[in-house]
C-alpha cells in the first residue's frame, strides 16, 4: 500500500506570530489557538485542512522530544510549502494581505515561465511559503 501524506509540522520560535501568518494566508487557524483553556501558552497546535493535519510546535517542545536539537539559523529552511490560489489575482491579494500584516514578501508576484502566477513569502521562522495559481485561472 502506498504511503499517504498525512501530517506536516512547523517548528516555530513564536507560536502566536506563526499562527497569525498562516491564518492571514488563509488556513483555518482559530483566534487564540495558541492558548489553552487555562490561558497558558500551547507548545503544540494542530488542525486539519483539506484532509491534511497541519501542526505548529515550539522550539522548546522539539528540544524536549529530541534532546540536543537546536533550531537552524534564520534563512536555513529545510521544508518548502506552497498554497494554491483560485486565480492570479488572489496570489497578488494574498501577498498584499501578508505584507500589510507585517510579513516579508521575498519574491513579489510574477508570471513564471512554467505558466503560473507565483510569489514567495517568508514566515516568521524564515521558511519560504509559495503562493501560486495557473495563469489560465482568471
Amino acid at each position: 500500500m502506498p504511503l499517504t501524506l498525512n501530517y506536516v509540522s512547523f517548528v516555530v520560535g513564536e507560536m502566536e506570530r506563526s499562527l497569525d501568518f498562516y491564518r492571514t494566508l488563509g488556513l483555518p487557524v482559530p483566534d487564540g489557538a495558541h492558548m489553552n483553556a487555562a490561558g497558558q501558552a500551547e507548545d503544540h497546535v494542530e488542525l486539519s485542512a483539506g484532509g491534511l493535519r497541519i501542526a505548529w510546535e515550539t522550539e522548546k517542545l522539539v528540544g524536549e522530544v529530541y534532546p540536543g536539537w537546536t533550531a537552524p539559523p534564520p534563512g536555513q529552511t529545510r521544508l518548502g510549502v506552497a498554497f494554491e490560489a483560485a486565480s492570479p489575482a488572489e496570489v497578488d491579494a494574498a501577498c498584499q494581505r501578508l505584507q500589510a500584516a507585517g510579513f516579508v514578501v521575498k519574491a513579489a508576484p510574477y508570471d513564471a515561465f512554467w505558466g503560473q502566477r507565483y510569489a514567495t513569502i517568508t514566515d516568521p521562522d524564515g521558511n519560504n511559503v509559495d503562493v501560486f495559481a495557473g495563469l489560465g485561472n482568471g
